[in-house]
């Protein structure tokens, strides 16, 4: 069974990549784990499943309020 965190991951990436289609899904979780521990060679090591989480939902927020902006 999934535990729930990690459905949440994948419920909010599926949001994301909606946002985001044209970044590769290696390049949106290196830039995930920059945005939730900093830009370090480590980082994507060192993620947790909740800062990854706090992530993704603030890098969605972000895209959408810059592509309300545009529209």
């Amino acid at each position: 069974m999934i535990e729930s965190t990690r459905r949440e991951i994948l419920q909010a990436l599926e949001r994301l990549s909606e946002v985001a289609p044209d970044v590769r899904f290696g390049q949106l979780i290196a830039n995930l784990s920059y945005l939730a521990i900093g830009p370090t060679n480590e980082a994507i090591w060192e993620m947790e499943d909740e800062q990854l989480l706090e992530a993704i939902r603030q890098h969605t927020a972000d895209l959408s309020q810059r592509q309300s902006n545009v529209a």
